[in-house]
Protein backbone atom coordinates (compact mmCIF):
# COMPACT_ATOMS: atom_id res chain seq x y z
CA UNK A 1 0.00 0.00 0.00
CA UNK A 2 1.37 3.71 -0.95
CA UNK A 3 1.59 5.73 2.16
CA UNK A 4 1.21 8.83 -0.04
CA UNK A 5 -2.27 7.88 -1.57
CA UNK A 6 -4.33 10.76 -2.19
CA UNK A 7 -7.35 9.49 0.20
CA UNK A 8 -4.93 10.36 3.26
CA UNK A 9 -1.90 12.67 2.68
CA UNK A 10 -1.81 15.66 4.42
CA UNK A 11 -3.68 18.91 3.13
CA UNK A 12 -1.48 21.32 1.32
CA UNK A 13 -0.59 24.74 3.01
CA UNK A 14 -2.73 27.82 2.41
CA UNK A 15 -1.32 30.52 1.27
CA UNK A 16 -1.86 34.06 2.06
CA UNK A 17 -1.68 36.67 4.91
CA UNK A 18 -4.22 39.40 5.49
CA UNK A 19 -3.88 42.74 6.43
CA UNK A 20 -4.81 41.54 9.88
CA UNK A 21 -2.89 38.30 10.32
CA UNK A 22 -5.53 36.87 13.58
CA UNK A 23 -8.96 38.46 11.25
CA UNK A 24 -7.76 36.81 7.88
CA UNK A 25 -7.83 33.32 9.36
CA UNK A 26 -11.41 33.64 10.23
CA UNK A 27 -11.56 33.96 14.25
CA UNK A 28 -14.41 34.93 15.68
CA UNK A 29 -14.76 38.80 16.93
CA UNK A 30 -12.51 40.02 14.14
CA UNK A 31 -13.47 42.15 11.09
CA UNK A 32 -10.88 43.61 8.06
CA UNK A 33 -10.59 46.68 9.72
CA UNK A 34 -10.06 46.17 13.39
CA UNK A 35 -7.22 47.92 15.21
CA UNK A 36 -7.14 45.38 18.27
CA UNK A 37 -4.39 45.67 20.55
CA UNK A 38 -1.38 43.38 19.16
CA UNK A 39 -3.64 42.03 16.30
CA UNK A 40 -2.80 43.80 12.90
CA UNK A 41 0.86 42.85 11.42
CA UNK A 42 2.39 46.05 11.89
CA UNK A 43 1.65 45.95 16.01
CA UNK A 44 2.72 42.09 16.02
CA UNK A 45 6.08 42.98 14.23
CA UNK A 46 6.77 45.80 16.59
CA UNK A 47 6.13 43.57 20.00
CA UNK A 48 8.87 41.12 18.18
CA UNK A 49 10.99 43.89 17.91
CA UNK A 50 12.03 43.95 21.79
CA UNK A 51 12.22 40.26 21.48
CA UNK A 52 15.10 40.31 24.23
CA UNK A 53 12.64 41.02 26.94
CA UNK A 54 8.89 40.52 24.86
CA UNK A 55 8.08 37.58 22.93
CA UNK A 56 4.92 37.07 20.55
CA UNK A 57 3.66 33.32 20.74
CA UNK A 58 1.05 31.15 19.14
CA UNK A 59 1.40 27.99 20.94
CA UNK A 60 -1.49 26.60 22.40
CA UNK A 61 -5.60 27.14 22.16
CA UNK A 62 -7.40 29.33 24.10
CA UNK A 63 -9.07 27.71 27.62
CA UNK A 64 -12.17 27.47 26.86
CA UNK A 65 -13.10 27.84 31.25
CA UNK A 66 -10.49 30.49 31.31
CA UNK A 67 -8.03 30.55 34.22
CA UNK A 68 -9.36 29.00 37.06
CA UNK A 69 -6.90 26.04 38.05
CA UNK A 70 -9.66 25.14 40.11
CA UNK A 71 -12.26 24.31 37.64
CA UNK A 72 -9.29 22.75 34.89
CA UNK A 73 -6.96 25.14 34.15
CA UNK A 74 -3.27 24.15 34.31
CA UNK A 75 -4.16 20.39 33.98
CA UNK A 76 -2.49 19.77 30.80
CA UNK A 77 0.56 22.26 31.39
CA UNK A 78 1.65 25.26 33.54
CA UNK A 79 -0.83 26.95 35.39
CA UNK A 80 1.51 30.05 34.69
CA UNK A 81 -0.18 32.77 36.47
CA UNK A 82 -0.23 30.58 39.97
CA UNK A 83 2.05 28.47 41.86
CA UNK A 84 1.40 24.87 42.59
CA UNK A 85 2.77 22.90 46.19
CA UNK A 86 4.97 20.80 44.02
CA UNK A 87 6.05 20.32 40.25
CA UNK A 88 8.18 17.93 38.32
CA UNK A 89 11.46 19.12 36.48
CA UNK A 90 12.33 17.98 33.70
CA UNK A 91 12.83 14.39 34.11
CA UNK A 92 9.66 14.45 36.01
CA UNK A 93 10.95 14.14 39.29
CA UNK A 94 9.49 15.89 42.15
CA UNK A 95 10.90 19.28 43.08
CA UNK A 96 9.65 21.98 45.77
CA UNK A 97 7.37 24.97 44.17
CA UNK A 98 5.39 26.70 46.88
CA UNK A 99 6.12 23.85 49.48
CA UNK A 100 9.22 23.37 51.90
CA UNK A 101 8.51 20.03 52.56
CA UNK A 102 5.98 17.16 52.66
CA UNK A 103 4.87 13.72 53.89
CA UNK A 104 2.63 10.95 53.94
CA UNK A 105 1.82 9.05 57.21
CA UNK A 106 2.29 4.98 56.99
CA UNK A 107 -1.83 4.16 56.67
CA UNK A 108 -1.54 6.69 53.68
CA UNK A 109 -4.60 8.60 55.09
CA UNK A 110 -2.77 12.28 55.78
CA UNK A 111 -0.46 14.29 53.78
CA UNK A 112 0.93 17.07 55.26
CA UNK A 113 2.76 19.84 53.35
CA UNK A 114 4.85 22.64 54.98
CA UNK A 115 4.99 25.75 52.68
CA UNK A 116 7.30 29.27 52.17
CA UNK A 117 6.50 31.84 54.45
CA UNK A 118 7.73 34.79 52.15
CA UNK A 119 5.18 34.30 48.71
CA UNK A 120 3.02 36.86 47.58
CA UNK A 121 0.22 37.20 45.04
CA UNK A 122 0.59 39.63 42.17
CA UNK A 123 -1.48 42.06 44.02
CA UNK A 124 1.09 42.23 47.06
CA UNK A 125 -1.10 39.83 49.56
CA UNK A 126 0.87 37.74 51.18
CA UNK A 127 -0.11 33.61 50.63
CA UNK A 128 -0.67 31.54 53.63
CA UNK A 129 -2.06 27.73 53.94
CA UNK A 130 -5.34 29.16 54.07
CA UNK A 131 -5.35 30.00 50.22
CA UNK A 132 -3.98 26.44 49.71
CA UNK A 133 -7.25 24.72 51.87
CA UNK A 134 -9.39 27.42 50.27
CA UNK A 135 -8.14 26.31 46.82
CA UNK A 136 -9.03 22.48 47.28
CA UNK A 137 -11.59 22.97 48.89
CA UNK A 138 -13.30 25.33 45.75
CA UNK A 139 -11.63 23.17 43.53
CA UNK A 140 -13.42 19.91 45.19
CA UNK A 141 -17.14 21.83 44.51
CA UNK A 142 -16.45 22.82 41.17
CA UNK A 143 -17.69 19.18 39.93
CA UNK A 144 -14.66 19.75 37.37
CA UNK A 145 -12.20 17.84 35.87
CA UNK A 146 -10.31 18.05 39.28
CA UNK A 147 -11.53 14.75 40.94
CA UNK A 148 -11.07 15.23 45.03
CA UNK A 149 -13.65 13.13 46.00
CA UNK A 150 -11.46 10.84 47.74
CA UNK A 151 -10.34 13.87 49.94
CA UNK A 152 -12.08 13.95 53.52
CA UNK A 153 -11.29 17.46 54.71
CA UNK A 154 -8.00 20.29 54.35
CA UNK A 155 -6.75 22.01 57.47
CA UNK A 156 -4.41 25.21 57.97
CA UNK A 157 -3.34 25.08 61.82
CA UNK A 158 -1.37 27.95 60.82
CA UNK A 159 0.00 30.27 58.14
CA UNK A 160 2.67 27.28 56.87
CA UNK A 161 1.14 24.32 57.44
CA UNK A 162 -1.78 22.47 55.33
CA UNK A 163 -2.88 18.99 56.68
CA UNK A 164 -4.91 16.85 53.66
CA UNK A 165 -7.19 14.10 55.09
CA UNK A 166 -7.78 10.76 52.87
CA UNK A 167 -10.80 8.66 52.98
CA UNK A 168 -8.70 5.86 51.27
CA UNK A 169 -5.03 5.68 50.27
CA UNK A 170 -4.82 7.22 46.86
CA UNK A 171 -1.25 7.49 45.48
CA UNK A 172 -1.92 9.85 42.80
CA UNK A 173 -3.12 12.31 45.33
CA UNK A 174 0.26 13.79 44.81
CA UNK A 175 -0.26 14.78 41.19
CA UNK A 176 -3.25 16.79 42.42
CA UNK A 177 -0.41 18.71 44.79
CA UNK A 178 1.45 19.36 41.35
CA UNK A 179 -1.24 21.16 38.68
CA UNK A 180 -3.87 22.38 41.28
CA UNK A 181 -2.65 25.88 41.01
CA UNK A 182 -3.47 28.31 44.48
CA UNK A 183 -5.68 30.61 44.47
CA UNK A 184 -6.63 33.88 46.69
CA UNK A 185 -9.15 33.63 48.98
CA UNK A 186 -9.18 37.49 49.01
CA UNK A 187 -9.58 37.84 45.58
CA UNK A 188 -11.54 34.96 44.38
CA UNK A 189 -14.76 35.64 42.50
CA UNK A 190 -16.98 35.15 39.94
CA UNK A 191 -15.01 36.70 37.80
CA UNK A 192 -12.13 34.93 38.84
CA UNK A 193 -10.96 32.56 35.56
CA UNK A 194 -11.07 36.17 33.49
CA UNK A 195 -8.96 38.38 36.23
CA UNK A 196 -7.10 35.91 37.65
CA UNK A 197 -4.41 37.08 40.44
CA UNK A 198 -2.06 34.25 41.50
CA UNK A 199 1.81 33.44 43.04
CA UNK A 200 3.01 32.44 39.59
CA UNK A 201 5.73 34.09 37.02
CA UNK A 202 3.44 35.73 35.18
CA UNK A 203 0.21 37.63 35.59
CA UNK A 204 -2.31 38.82 33.06
CA UNK A 205 -2.98 42.41 31.90
CA UNK A 206 -4.95 42.01 28.80
CA UNK A 207 -7.33 38.94 27.77
CA UNK A 208 -8.95 39.34 24.32
CA UNK A 209 -11.04 36.17 24.32
CA UNK A 210 -10.85 34.27 20.99
CA UNK A 211 -7.77 36.18 19.85
CA UNK A 212 -5.08 37.13 22.54
CA UNK A 213 -3.74 37.29 26.00
CA UNK A 214 -1.17 39.83 27.43
CA UNK A 215 0.96 38.78 30.42
CA UNK A 216 3.52 40.55 32.10
CA UNK A 217 6.21 39.37 34.86
CA UNK A 218 5.01 39.22 38.43
CA UNK A 219 7.21 41.43 40.07
CA UNK A 220 6.02 39.41 43.36
CA UNK A 221 7.49 36.38 42.09
CA UNK A 222 9.67 34.44 44.47
CA UNK A 223 11.11 31.68 42.35
CA UNK A 224 13.78 32.09 39.37
CA UNK A 225 12.69 34.76 37.29
CA UNK A 226 12.48 34.55 33.04
CA UNK A 227 14.62 37.23 31.39
CA UNK A 228 11.32 38.08 29.38
CA UNK A 229 9.63 40.54 30.96
CA UNK A 230 6.17 40.93 28.43
CA UNK A 231 4.41 37.80 26.84
CA UNK A 232 1.72 37.68 23.68
CA UNK A 233 -0.03 34.61 23.11
CA UNK A 234 -2.00 34.94 19.96
CA UNK A 235 -5.32 32.34 19.25
CA UNK A 236 -4.30 31.33 15.83
CA UNK A 237 -5.14 28.12 14.46
CA UNK A 238 -2.21 26.19 12.42
CA UNK A 239 -2.91 27.83 9.41
CA UNK A 240 -2.27 30.99 10.76
CA UNK A 241 0.27 30.16 13.11
CA UNK A 242 2.36 29.18 10.25
CA UNK A 243 1.65 32.13 8.20
CA UNK A 244 2.72 33.98 11.19
CA UNK A 245 6.00 32.57 11.31
CA UNK A 246 6.63 33.02 7.71
CA UNK A 247 5.78 36.67 8.04
CA UNK A 248 7.98 36.73 11.25
CA UNK A 249 5.57 38.02 13.55
CA UNK A 250 5.89 35.74 16.57
CA UNK A 251 9.01 34.18 17.78
CA UNK A 252 7.35 30.97 18.85
CA UNK A 253 4.73 29.14 16.59
CA UNK A 254 3.13 25.61 17.31
CA UNK A 255 2.87 24.05 14.40
CA UNK A 256 1.17 20.73 13.06
CA UNK A 257 3.60 17.77 11.25
CA UNK A 258 2.13 18.98 7.78
CA UNK A 259 3.88 22.33 7.97
CA UNK A 260 7.18 20.58 9.38
CA UNK A 261 9.09 20.21 6.12
CA UNK A 262 8.57 23.74 4.86
CA UNK A 263 11.98 26.07 5.82
CA UNK A 264 11.11 29.73 7.60
CA UNK A 265 13.28 32.10 7.24
CA UNK A 266 14.93 33.31 10.07
CA UNK A 267 13.48 30.07 12.82
CA UNK A 268 14.37 26.76 13.57
CA UNK A 269 12.59 23.78 13.60
CA UNK A 270 12.13 21.87 17.49
CA UNK A 271 10.64 18.86 18.22
CA UNK A 272 9.53 17.86 21.98
CA UNK A 273 8.80 14.33 22.48
CA UNK A 274 5.12 14.05 23.89
CA UNK A 275 2.43 11.70 25.76
CA UNK A 276 0.01 13.05 23.82
CA UNK A 277 -1.16 9.96 21.89
CA UNK A 278 -4.04 9.35 19.41
CA UNK A 279 -5.96 6.07 19.55
CA UNK A 280 -9.17 3.71 18.49
CA UNK A 281 -11.47 3.52 21.41
CA UNK A 282 -14.15 0.88 20.67
CA UNK A 283 -17.51 0.37 22.12
CA UNK A 284 -17.36 -3.28 23.93
CA UNK A 285 -20.74 -3.97 24.25
CA UNK A 286 -23.16 -5.67 21.71
CA UNK A 287 -25.81 -3.41 20.13
CA UNK A 288 -28.83 -2.70 22.27
CA UNK A 289 -27.10 -1.16 25.35
CA UNK A 290 -27.78 2.13 27.10
CA UNK A 291 -25.07 4.86 28.34
CA UNK A 292 -26.07 6.14 31.93
CA UNK A 293 -28.10 9.02 29.97
CA UNK A 294 -30.12 6.69 27.79
CA UNK A 295 -27.79 6.74 24.95
CA UNK A 296 -27.72 4.01 22.33
CA UNK A 297 -24.45 2.21 23.25
CA UNK A 298 -22.99 -0.83 21.89
CA UNK A 299 -21.37 -2.01 18.65
CA UNK A 300 -21.80 -5.48 17.27
CA UNK A 301 -18.94 -5.62 15.49
CA UNK A 302 -16.21 -3.75 17.61
CA UNK A 303 -17.15 -5.79 20.65
CA UNK A 304 -15.67 -9.07 19.01
CA UNK A 305 -12.60 -9.52 20.66
CA UNK A 306 -11.16 -10.55 16.69
CA UNK A 307 -11.65 -7.44 15.64
CA UNK A 308 -10.16 -5.00 18.18
CA UNK A 309 -6.84 -7.76 18.05
CA UNK A 310 -6.75 -7.58 14.21
CA UNK A 311 -7.47 -4.06 13.82
CA UNK A 312 -4.38 -3.40 16.23
CA UNK A 313 -2.23 -6.03 14.70
CA UNK A 314 -2.51 -4.99 11.08
CA UNK A 315 -2.06 -1.36 11.56
CA UNK A 316 1.68 0.02 10.77
CA UNK A 317 2.29 2.11 13.22
CA UNK A 318 5.50 3.51 11.94
CA UNK A 319 3.78 3.78 8.40
CA UNK A 320 1.59 6.71 10.17
CA UNK A 321 4.46 8.26 11.53
CA UNK A 322 6.35 8.61 8.63
CA UNK A 323 3.44 9.21 6.05
CA UNK A 324 1.06 11.28 8.40
CA UNK A 325 3.70 13.04 10.86
CA UNK A 326 6.37 13.54 8.88
CA UNK A 327 8.45 11.31 11.11
CA UNK A 328 7.57 13.41 14.21
CA UNK A 329 6.61 11.03 16.78
CA UNK A 330 6.78 7.50 17.66
CA UNK A 331 4.14 4.57 17.96
CA UNK A 332 1.82 3.94 20.54
CA UNK A 333 1.33 1.02 21.98
CA UNK A 334 -0.99 2.12 25.40
CA UNK A 335 -2.11 5.83 26.94
CA UNK A 336 1.09 5.84 29.07
CA UNK A 337 4.44 5.04 26.91
CA UNK A 338 7.53 5.77 28.46
CA UNK A 339 5.79 6.88 31.15
CA UNK A 340 7.28 4.90 34.57
CA UNK A 341 3.64 3.12 35.25
CA UNK A 342 3.73 2.45 31.65
CA UNK A 343 4.39 -1.68 31.15
CA UNK A 344 7.11 -2.67 28.49
CA UNK A 345 5.56 -5.95 27.85
CA UNK A 346 2.20 -4.39 26.36
CA UNK A 347 4.65 -3.41 23.19
CA UNK A 348 3.75 -5.57 20.69
CA UNK A 349 4.89 -6.18 16.22
CA UNK A 350 2.36 -4.81 14.51
CA UNK A 351 1.54 -4.67 10.84
CA UNK A 352 1.43 -8.37 10.38
CA UNK A 353 -1.67 -8.95 7.50
CA UNK A 354 -0.81 -12.26 7.72
CA UNK A 355 -1.76 -12.58 11.62
CA UNK A 356 -4.68 -10.10 11.21
CA UNK A 357 -6.36 -12.68 8.59
CA UNK A 358 -5.60 -15.65 11.24
CA UNK A 359 -7.30 -13.89 14.17
CA UNK A 360 -10.13 -13.11 11.79
CA UNK A 361 -10.81 -16.64 10.67
CA UNK A 362 -10.14 -17.99 14.31
CA UNK A 363 -12.49 -15.82 15.65
CA UNK A 364 -15.26 -16.97 12.92
CA UNK A 365 -15.09 -13.72 10.31
CA UNK A 366 -14.86 -14.91 6.94
CA UNK A 367 -15.49 -13.15 3.56
CA UNK A 368 -18.13 -15.63 2.47
CA UNK A 369 -19.48 -13.54 -0.98
CA UNK A 370 -16.33 -12.18 -1.78
CA UNK A 371 -17.23 -8.67 -1.67
CA UNK A 372 -13.35 -8.21 0.17
CA UNK A 373 -15.29 -7.89 3.66
CA UNK A 374 -15.49 -10.73 6.49
CA UNK A 375 -18.53 -11.21 8.07
CA UNK A 376 -20.25 -13.76 10.70
CA UNK A 377 -23.41 -14.94 11.70
CA UNK A 378 -24.58 -12.62 8.98
CA UNK A 379 -22.79 -9.29 10.16
CA UNK A 380 -20.08 -7.88 7.98
CA UNK A 381 -17.18 -6.25 9.67
CA UNK A 382 -17.89 -3.11 8.95
CA UNK A 383 -18.04 -0.11 11.59
CA UNK A 384 -17.89 4.00 11.57
CA UNK A 385 -14.75 5.69 12.98
CA UNK A 386 -15.51 9.30 14.00
CA UNK A 387 -12.68 12.44 14.73
CA UNK A 388 -13.48 15.78 15.78
CA UNK A 389 -14.22 17.67 12.71
CA UNK A 390 -11.30 19.92 11.63
CA UNK A 391 -8.69 18.29 13.15
CA UNK A 392 -6.66 17.57 10.14
CA UNK A 393 -4.26 14.95 11.86
CA UNK A 394 -6.84 13.03 13.31
CA UNK A 395 -8.49 12.75 10.08
CA UNK A 396 -5.56 11.98 8.36
CA UNK A 397 -4.55 9.22 10.54
CA UNK A 398 -8.51 7.96 10.75
CA UNK A 399 -8.24 7.48 7.14
CA UNK A 400 -5.00 5.89 6.90
CA UNK A 401 -5.47 2.99 9.61
CA UNK A 402 -9.26 2.61 7.54
CA UNK A 403 -6.72 1.97 4.59
CA UNK A 404 -4.66 -0.46 6.32
CA UNK A 405 -7.67 -1.96 8.28
CA UNK A 406 -9.36 -3.07 5.03
CA UNK A 407 -6.40 -5.25 3.63
CA UNK A 408 -7.85 -7.52 6.42
CA UNK A 409 -11.44 -7.96 5.30
CA UNK A 410 -12.86 -5.07 7.72
CA UNK A 411 -14.46 -1.98 6.95
CA UNK A 412 -14.03 1.47 8.80
CA UNK A 413 -16.13 4.60 7.54
CA UNK A 414 -14.40 7.64 8.72
CA UNK A 415 -16.18 10.52 9.43
CA UNK A 416 -15.80 13.97 10.89
CA UNK A 417 -18.05 14.98 13.41
CA UNK A 418 -18.47 18.18 16.15
CA UNK A 419 -17.24 17.57 19.58
CA UNK A 420 -21.33 17.33 20.64
CA UNK A 421 -22.03 15.10 18.25
CA UNK A 422 -19.22 13.24 18.74
CA UNK A 423 -20.13 12.60 22.44
CA UNK A 424 -23.83 11.00 21.63
CA UNK A 425 -22.32 8.71 19.27
CA UNK A 426 -19.24 7.59 21.23
CA UNK A 427 -20.81 4.98 22.67
CA UNK A 428 -21.71 2.86 19.36
CA UNK A 429 -18.85 3.93 17.54
CA UNK A 430 -15.41 3.58 17.33
CA UNK A 431 -13.90 7.60 17.82
CA UNK A 432 -10.11 8.64 17.63
CA UNK A 433 -9.47 9.80 20.74
CA UNK A 434 -6.32 11.97 22.09
CA UNK A 435 -5.04 11.85 25.99
CA UNK A 436 -1.89 11.69 27.18
CA UNK A 437 -0.89 12.80 31.10
CA UNK A 438 1.57 12.94 33.52
CA UNK A 439 -1.08 11.45 35.73
CA UNK A 440 -1.50 7.68 36.18
CA UNK A 441 -5.27 8.51 37.30
CA UNK A 442 -5.96 9.08 33.93
CA UNK A 443 -5.42 5.26 33.10
CA UNK A 444 -8.03 4.75 35.73
CA UNK A 445 -10.31 7.16 34.72
CA UNK A 446 -9.88 5.66 30.67
CA UNK A 447 -10.58 2.29 31.98
CA UNK A 448 -12.04 1.58 35.15
CA UNK A 449 -15.90 0.04 35.05
CA UNK A 450 -16.09 2.94 37.99
CA UNK A 451 -15.71 5.09 35.44
CA UNK A 452 -17.98 4.45 32.19
CA UNK A 453 -19.28 7.17 30.37
CA UNK A 454 -17.90 9.99 32.95
CA UNK A 455 -17.74 13.20 30.01
CA UNK A 456 -15.36 11.50 27.61
CA UNK A 457 -13.81 8.69 30.30
CA UNK A 458 -14.38 4.99 28.98
CA UNK A 459 -17.00 5.51 27.03
CA UNK A 460 -16.60 2.33 24.92
CA UNK A 461 -18.20 1.11 28.11
CA UNK A 462 -15.21 -1.56 28.99
CA UNK A 463 -15.33 -3.42 32.21
CA UNK A 464 -12.91 -5.82 33.64
CA UNK A 465 -13.00 -6.97 37.78
CA UNK A 466 -8.84 -8.13 37.30
CA UNK A 467 -8.50 -4.89 35.55
CA UNK A 468 -10.43 -2.95 38.25
CA UNK A 469 -8.82 -4.42 41.22
CA UNK A 470 -5.33 -4.26 39.72
CA UNK A 471 -6.01 -0.25 39.80
CA UNK A 472 -7.48 -0.05 42.69
CA UNK A 473 -4.37 -1.22 44.54
CA UNK A 474 -2.49 0.88 42.64
CA UNK A 475 -4.34 4.09 44.00
CA UNK A 476 -4.48 2.67 47.28
CA UNK A 477 -0.75 2.56 47.32
CA UNK A 478 1.07 5.37 49.76
CA UNK A 479 3.60 6.44 47.43
CA UNK A 480 3.76 6.65 43.30
CA UNK A 481 6.86 3.94 43.49
CA UNK A 482 4.59 1.69 45.53
CA UNK A 483 1.78 1.67 42.64
CA UNK A 484 3.68 1.52 39.86
CA UNK A 485 3.41 -2.31 39.60
CA UNK A 486 0.02 -2.90 40.13
CA UNK A 487 -0.63 -0.20 37.35
CA UNK A 488 1.95 -1.68 34.96
CA UNK A 489 -0.17 -5.72 35.94
CA UNK A 490 -3.73 -3.37 35.11
CA UNK A 491 -2.06 -3.22 31.44
CA UNK A 492 -1.14 -6.88 31.12
CA UNK A 493 -0.69 -9.51 33.92
CA UNK A 494 0.88 -12.30 31.63
CA UNK A 495 -3.11 -13.64 31.87
CA UNK A 496 -5.49 -10.75 31.08
CA UNK A 497 -5.14 -6.46 31.39
CA UNK A 498 -6.30 -3.83 28.71
CA UNK A 499 -3.75 -4.04 26.53
CA UNK A 500 -3.79 -5.66 22.94
CA UNK A 501 -2.54 -8.88 24.48
CA UNK A 502 -6.05 -8.85 26.64
CA UNK A 503 -9.18 -6.83 26.12
CA UNK A 504 -8.12 -4.62 23.35
CA UNK A 505 -10.56 -2.03 24.00
CA UNK A 506 -8.65 0.43 22.30
CA UNK A 507 -6.21 0.87 19.55
CA UNK A 508 -3.58 2.74 20.36
CA UNK A 509 -2.01 4.37 16.74
CA UNK A 510 0.58 7.72 17.50
CA UNK A 511 1.95 9.25 19.88
CA UNK A 512 2.64 13.48 18.34
CA UNK A 513 5.71 15.01 18.96
CA UNK A 514 4.78 18.89 19.98
CA UNK A 515 6.53 21.05 16.74
CA UNK A 516 7.36 24.87 16.91
CA UNK A 517 9.07 27.04 14.81
CA UNK A 518 11.20 28.96 17.32
CA UNK A 519 12.94 32.19 15.92
CA UNK A 520 16.65 32.15 16.11
CA UNK A 521 17.81 33.55 18.84
CA UNK A 522 15.27 31.81 21.39
CA UNK A 523 16.62 28.81 23.76
CA UNK A 524 13.26 27.16 25.13
CA UNK A 525 15.36 25.11 27.58
CA UNK A 526 14.92 21.45 28.33
CA UNK A 527 11.51 20.30 27.97
CA UNK A 528 10.11 18.23 29.10
CA UNK A 529 8.01 14.95 27.99
CA UNK A 530 5.24 16.75 26.67
CA UNK A 531 1.38 15.74 28.06
CA UNK A 532 -1.76 16.30 25.43
CA UNK A 533 -1.54 19.33 23.89
CA UNK A 534 -4.38 21.25 25.87
CA UNK A 535 -2.86 24.43 27.74
CA UNK A 536 0.29 25.62 27.27
CA UNK A 537 2.97 22.87 28.06
CA UNK A 538 5.79 24.30 26.62
CA UNK A 539 5.77 27.28 28.96
CA UNK A 540 6.17 24.80 32.25
CA UNK A 541 9.80 26.06 31.88
CA UNK A 542 10.10 29.38 31.23
CA UNK A 543 12.16 30.75 34.06
CA UNK A 544 14.84 28.55 31.88
CA UNK A 545 14.14 30.62 28.51
CA UNK A 546 16.82 33.00 27.00
CA UNK A 547 17.79 35.03 23.98
CA UNK A 548 21.14 34.83 22.10
CA UNK A 549 21.97 37.56 20.40
CA UNK A 550 24.48 35.68 18.92
CA UNK A 551 21.92 33.80 16.89
CA UNK A 552 19.15 36.19 16.10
Amino acid sequence: MSLFSGRWGQPSLRAGVGILLVCSMGLSGCSQGTTSTALTTESVQQEAGHAKKELVLAVGTEPEGGFDPTTGWGQYGSPLFQSTLLKRDAKLQLVNDLATAHSISEDGLTWTVTIRDDVKFSDGELLTAEDVQFTFETAAKSGSVIDLTNMSEVQAPDASTVIFTLKSPQSTFISLLTTLGIVPEHAYGADYSEHPVGSGPYKLVQWDQGQQAIVEANDEYYGNKSMFQKLTFLYLDEDAAYAAAQAGTVDMAAIPAAFSKQEVNGMRLEAVKTVDNRGIMFPMQPAGAESGEGLPAGNDVTSDLAIRKAVNVVIDRNALVEGVLEGYGRPAYSVSDDLPWGNSEAVFTDASLHEAKQILAAGGWIDTDGDGVVEKNGVKAEFNLIYFAGDLTRQSLALAAADMVAQAGVQINVEGKSREETKKMAYSNAVLFGWGSHDPLETYNLYSSTHKGEGYYNVGLYSNPIVDSWMERALQATSEEEALPFWQRAEWDGTTGFSYQGDAPWAWLVNIDHLYLVKNGLNIGEQQIHPHGHGWPVTSNLEEWSWDERTN
